[in-house]
C-alpha cells in the first residue's frame, strides 16, 4: 500500500467538502461530516498534522461513496 499523504484538517476537509460531504454538526474541536450514510469526524486543530488513522478514514470514506 502507498503511504499515505499528511494531510492538515483543512486539507481533509477540502477534501470531504470537495466530494460532497457536508457538515453536519460540530462538537468541540471535531467536525463531522455526512453523505449517504458515511459518517466522517475530522479533529479540526488548526495547523497540525492529524494521525495516520484519521487521514485513512478520510480516503476510505472517499473512496466507499
Amino acid at each position: 500500500m502507498a503511504k499515505l499523504p499528511r494531510l492538515t484538517a483543512k486539507d481533509a476537509e477540502d477534501l470531504l467538502l470537495k466530494v460532497g460531504f457536508e457538515l453536519q454538526r460540530t462538537k468541540g474541536s471535531h467536525r463531522i461530516y455526512f453523505k449517504n450514510g458515511i459518517r466522517v469526524v475530522v479533529p479540526f486543530h488548526s495547523g497540525k498534522i492529524l494521525h495516520p488513522k484519521i487521514v485513512k478514514q478520510v480516503f476510505d470514506a472517499i473512496d466507499s461513496d
